[in-house]
């Protein structure tokens, strides 16, 4: 008697985890299907790609100057033509 009451408990319980397991990839894939919405002030993916390619493409007056150079910062350690004069 006891035993079977152990197997009846013991099938529900599987039965019970089993439905919690369904229901939560059904929820899960409900959630996936929808299309994510925007929200203010989220970068844009097609904004950023643009920005992206914009920065990887060489200026045109590019010079073999370091960039802390170009901006100020440091100072230039190889002598220019008007300093050889």
């Amino acid at each position: 008697m006891q035993t079977m009451q152990r197997v009846k408990v013991g099938v529900v319980g599987l039965a019970a985890v089993l439905l919690m397991i369904g229901l939560a990839a059904t929820l899960f894939s409900i959630v996936n299907r929808e299309r994510p919405g925007m929200a203010i002030g989220a970068p844009k993916p097609d904004v950023a790609a643009n920005l992206a390619s914009a920065n990887a493409a060489a200026p045109e007056n590019a010079t073999s100057a370091p960039p802390l150079v170009q901006l100020g910062v440091a100072p230039d350690a190889a002598p220019s033509a008007s300093a050889k004069k």
